[in-house]
């Protein structure tokens, strides 16, 4: 799993005009990205990282601030743009595999305590922010990563 954190004043989503997901004071813009080789243990994992990671005011966490998330789902995480000018998205784990896994990370933040947001998964969202600093993190499952 590939994880962009976005430390942010509010944020909110909408799909067709409407807002479906909205935070709208300091929290955690939260982009999600899904490779076939990840399971719901990364899922967790990650989870219970983007909760303790001490990157809010004062170097405290979203759990220390009890401070909201907005999770959106972003398969773009995984382009591939080493070759040609066409990004590849040969990386990104199909919808069956990463939409249950995506689920999985939200309810482990859940279950961790915290107020969570969501996007609509696979939907043709517009992401409205205020970046917080600004302060933008990669978290990634695969530490041979770049």
């Amino acid at each position: 799993m590939r994880v962009v954190l976005q430390r942010v004043t509010s944020a909110h989503v909408q799909v067709d005009g409407e807002v479906v997901g909205a935070i709208d004071r300091p929290g955690l813009l939260v982009l999600v990205g899904v490779t076939h080789q990840d399971a719901p243990a990364v899922a967790s994992r990650l989870a219970e990282k983007v909760w303790t990671l001490r990157i809010l005011a004062n170097e405290q966490s979203c759990a220390q601030q009890r401070a909201p998330l907005l999770v959106v789902s972003q398969f773009t995480l995984y382009a591939d743009t080493r070759k040609g000018r066409r990004p590849s998205w040969g990386a990104a784990a199909p919808r069956s595999v990463s939409e249950p896994l995506v689920e999985a990370f939200v309810t482990a933040l859940r279950d961790l305590g915290a107020e969570v947001h969501t996007g609509v998964f696979g939907a043709d969202m517009q992401v409205t922010l205020t970046n917080d600093g600004p302060v933008t993190l990669v978290l990634d499952s695969d530490p041979t990563a770049t």
